[in-house]
C-alpha cells in the first residue's frame, strides 16, 4: 500500500506542472492605424496600452493660447487615461520537475522530464487575464490539467492485474498592483494577492475485489507579494522580470517564482513571448510532503482586448 501512494503522490505533482499544455484563444479587436508602442507580457500581462495617455507630450509648435485651443486634445487624453483596458495571456509551459512528496509519514524522491509529464497528460488550460485602470493593475493567473497513467501490475496473486492513476489540480493566483514607476522605456509594479492550490488524485484498481482504490486532496492558501520590471530597449521589444514569494507557515512554509520574458510586438494588438519560469513551493501537513520545483521554458502570446 505504500508504494500505491507513492505512485499516486508522484502523478499528483506532475499534474501541477503539465497543466501548461493548453493555448487558449482570444480574438483581437481592431487596432488604431499608428499605434504607439505597447508593452504587453505572459505570466502578469503590463498595465501599459495603446489608448494609455503618455506621461508628457513634446511638441516643437508653439502652445496655443486659450483653453478653447487645447481642448479637444485634453479631452482625447483624459478620456483614455479613464479608461478601463483589459489584456489575456494563453501560454505553454513546459518544465521539468523534481523534488520530494510524500504521503502518511513516507516520502519519495521525484524527478521527470519534460517529455515524461507530457506524456500523462490528459486536459489542461492555462493563462493570464489582466485589467487595467490608471496606474492599478488586476492580473489574474489561473492553472487547470487533468492527467492519468495505467500501469500493469507485475503482481498475480493480488487478484488485481492494472492500476488507474488519475489526477487533478487547480491553482488560482489573483492579484493587485500598482504602477509605482512610469517611464518611457521602463515601468515597475509592486503587486500583492494569494495562490491558491488544489491537488485532487485517485487510485483504482482492476479488478476491485479487495477494496484497495484509494483517493484524496489536498488544498492550501498561501499570500503572496511580488514585482514586475518591464523594458523597452526597442518600439517593438520588450524585457520582463517578474517574481513573487509567499507562504510563511500560513499554508505552505515557503513558495516563490522567478520569471524572464522576451517580448516581440508583430501585430499592433499581439505580442509574441518567450522566455524561462522557475517555480519552488514546500507545503508539509498532516504527513504529506509536497517539496519540488518546477522550471522551464515558456512560450505564449499577449493580446488586447481593449
Amino acid at each position: 500500500m505504500a508504494s500505491n501512494n507513492k505512485l499516486v503522490m508522484t502523478a499528483i505533482l506532475a499534474t501541477f506542472v503539465l497543466s501548461l499544455m493548453s493555448l487558449a484563444a482570444a480574438a483581437p479587436c481592431g487596432g488604431q492605424a499608428t499605434p504607439p508602442p505597447r508593452y504587453e507580457y505572459l505570466l502578469e500581462p503590463s498595465g501599459v496600452n495603446s489608448t494609455d495617455a503618455p506621461d508628457s507630450v513634446v511638441t516643437d509648435q508653439p502652445m496655443a493660447a486659450g483653453p478653447a485651443a487645447s481642448a479637444p486634445g485634453q479631452a482625447g487624453k483624459t478620456a483614455a487615461v479613464d479608461a478601463w483596458h483589459f489584456s489575456v495571456s494563453p501560454y505553454l509551459w513546459f518544465p521539468g520537475v523534481h523534488g520530494t512528496v510524500g504521503a502518511r509519514g513516507r516520502s519519495v524522491s521525484v524527478h521527470a522530464s519534460p517529455g515524461d509529464l507530457l506524456s500523462h497528460f490528459r486536459f489542461g488550460l492555462m493563462g493570464t487575464f489582466e485589467a487595467r485602470h490608471k496606474r492599478l493593475v488586476l492580473p489574474v493567473d489561473v492553472i487547470w490539467a487533468r492527467f492519468e497513467d495505467n500501469k500493469a501490475l507485475p503482481f498475480p496473486n493480488l487478484m488485481v492485474t492494472t492500476a488507474t492513476i488519475k489526477g487533478s489540480e487547480f491553482i488560482l493566483t489573483p492579484k493587485i498592483g500598482f504602477r509605482l514607476l512610469d517611464k518611457e522605456k521602463i515601468k515597475a509594479y509592486g503587486l500583492a494577492g494569494f495562490r491558491y492550490w488544489h491537488f485532487d488524485e485517485n487510485l483504482q484498481f482492476t479488478p476491485s475485489r479487495l477494496n484497495l482504490n484509494f483517493s484524496g486532496s489536498q488544498n492550501w492558501v498561501d499570500p503572496v507579494v511580488g514585482g514586475r520590471v518591464e523594458l523597452a530597449p526597442a518600439p517593438k521589444i520588450v524585457v520582463t522580470i517578474l517574481g513573487d514569494v509567499g507562504g510563511w507557515g500560513t499554508g505552505s512554509q515557503l513558495e516563490y517564482q522567478v520569471a524572464g520574458l522576451l517580448g516581440y510586438r508583430f501585430k499592433p494588438e499581439w505580442t509574441l513571448q518567450a522566455g524561462y519560469r522557475y517555480l519552488f513551493v514546500d507545503y508539509r501537513s498532516g504527513g504529506s510532503i509536497v517539496n519540488f520545483t518546477t522550471s522551464g521554458a515558456v512560450l505564449g502570446v499577449t493580446v488586447n482586448l481593449k
